[in-house]
């Protein structure tokens, strides 16, 4: 589900000026944003922020797209009809990079802006599950281990678990939080399991992919779309269900789900800042340096949200987790010195 914040207004986009004369981003004056349905929260709260500081800015338009969805809008090209930025939770890929590229966004900033957790979450009376990355790849991959996946229950892929079905609620093929999943967490469980799979990355790069982080397509698994918020109804109406998304989501609901632990380490504030959650990842915004003479409050809008992403910032108390002090100071470095993105060091 494809989520819009339009806090005021929206003004009709103007057509692009010549991008020799204009920098390309063409007769528009509010910002935009598209992507990550994780990062989402973070930006409409510094979105409500720019508002407030400066009564006669336009309002910034957000929309939850979701990561890989977002990379296609935003790459599409510079100008009035395309996005100054990107929401991002995972790092934008070398393919994505050359599409922005060859449509002329090719000096983008990359800023991180905080520390993520994929979280696994159930119901207050779920069934209290303890699960690995082991356990999740089993569950949800279409071929464990070189085999269709006949698991019907949890118990079927661990004798441990309780025997009851099978129900996860999980992001679209399109959301960096799936990229995440499949990366993180079904890799991992899939090279565990299968010893013959990690050797697989380099030797057979699709055939790695097709057997680690192909998911299930008969029910087992659902694509809840990118309102994170609605996998947390279907918990509640569903309590032997799990569901995945950001941690935000966890900490902004923990009056109705509880998470559930991965490898006995609980997907808490503490445990994903330090690396012991196995799903932690970084959250990124991508930013056309082409826009930022062209958007009014661009700038701005950027120097404010590395404000608010301090250990003490309102992003935290919105459910984002700090960087380290290095990563944060980097990240203010590129806003200060508006540093494009070296493509080199993208895979």
């Amino acid at each position: 589900m494809r989520r819009q914040l339009i806090i005021g207004l929206l003004l009709p986009l103007a057509a692009c000026q010549d991008q020799a004369n204009g920098g390309g981003a063409g007769a528009r004056d509010q910002i935009t944003a598209v992507g990550s349905s994780t990062v989402y929260p973070f930006t409409t709260m510094v979105a409500e922020q720019f508002v407030a500081s400066d009564p006669d800015a336009k309002a910034p338009v957000i929309e939850s797209t979701g990561t890989g969805a977002g990379m296609k809008l935003f790459c599409a090209g510079i100008g009035a009809a395309h996005p100054d930025i990107e929401d991002a939770s995972r790092r934008i890929k070398a393919s994505e990079y050359k599409d922005c590229a060859a449509n002329g966004a090719r000096d983008v900033l990359e800023i991180q802006v905080g520390i993520d957790g994929i979280a696994f979450a159930e119901a207050k009376n779920g069934p209290k599950m303890q699960l690995t990355p082991t356990d999740l790849y089993l569950a949800l991959a279409a071929a464990p281990n070189g085999k269709p996946n006949q698991s019907s229950t949890w118990r079927d892929v661990n004798p441990a678990l309780p025997a009851i079905p099978i129900q996860v609620y999980g992001p679209p093929a399109t959301s960096g939080t799936r990229d995440a999943l499949a990366e993180l967490i079904l890799t991992k469980g899939c090279e565990t399991s299968n010893p013959a799979a990690k050797p697989m990355a380099k030797s057979d790069p699709d055939g790695h992919k097709a057997l680690c982080t192909r998911v299930r397509e008969d029910g087992a698994y659902v694509d809840a779309g990118e309102n994170d918020n609605l996998i947390v109804q279907k918990l509640q109406s569903n309590p032997n269900a799990i569901g995945v998304f950001g941690y935000s989501y966890l900490e902004e609901n923990s009056n109705a789900v509880n998470g559930v632990p991965i490898s006995g380490v609980a997907p808490t504030y503490a445990a994903i800042a330090d690396g012991r959650y196995p799903g932690s990842r970084p959250l990124y915004l991508y930013v056309k340096k082409a826009h930022l003479n062209a958007i009014p409050g661009l700038r701005d809008f950027l120097m404010l949200y590395a404000k608010a992403w301090g250990p003490d910032g309102p992003l935290i108390r919105r459910g984002l987790i700090a960087a380290p002090d290095d990563v944060r100071a980097r990240a203010a470095q590129v806003i200060a010195n508006e540093t494009p993105l070296d493509p080199a060091t993208l895979k």
